[in-house]
């Protein structure tokens, strides 16, 4: 499990961390969580709600979900788009399966109990200090706040645990 906001540039890095090692680990399957680093009514910066619940839209309709992540990524973090819109994450996704069908899931609500369930599981569960923050089985790789995750811890943590 990858816990991780589009909105930190720290899980941008660990999400690049993540994709280079993975093919060393073919028998691993990663279960994205995408959670909020700060989630609502808490009022610190943008909200990426609409990004995380669109990751589910797109993983339901058969998109790449690596281009997905990218486009998500670079939207907030590089083209500073304002990602609480659901135009501009249609927009976004305009490329991908069903882009009319995302407008109407994210105008309707659709995917918010995924988004508070990865909420409640980084935060109050596992008690992440920040993301990323990965688990496998029952071992935590935790992020340390306003620094990430080390592409050598990720490498360690996938040896031991990921094999």
């Amino acid at each position: 499990e990858v816990f991780f906001d589009y909105i930190c540039p720290h899980c941008l890095r660990g999400h690049e961390y993540l994709t280079e090692l993975l093919p060393r680990y073919p028998g691993l399957e990663v279960e994205w969580r995408p959670c909020e680093a700060h989630p609502r009514p808490e009022q610190y910066g943008k909200h990426s709600d609409l990004c995380a619940r669109g990751m589910y839209f797109a993983l339901e309709h058969g998109a790449d979900l690596a281009e997905y992540h990218r486009g998500m990524y670079d939207a907030a973090l590089v083209k500073l788009a304002d990602i609480e819109d659901i135009a501009v994450i249609a927009e976004i996704m305009s490329g991908l399966p069903e882009p009319r069908g995302l407008l109407a899931a994210l105008s309707g609500r659709r995917y918010e109990d995924r988004l508070a369930e990865n909420n409640r599981l980084a935060w109050e569960t596992y008690g992440f200090p920040a993301v990323p923050s990965y688990r496998l089985g029952e071992n935590t790789l935790e992020s340390e706040l306003g620094v990430g995750v080390s592409r050598e811890s990720l490498a360690a943590f996938l040896d031991r645990y990921g094999r």
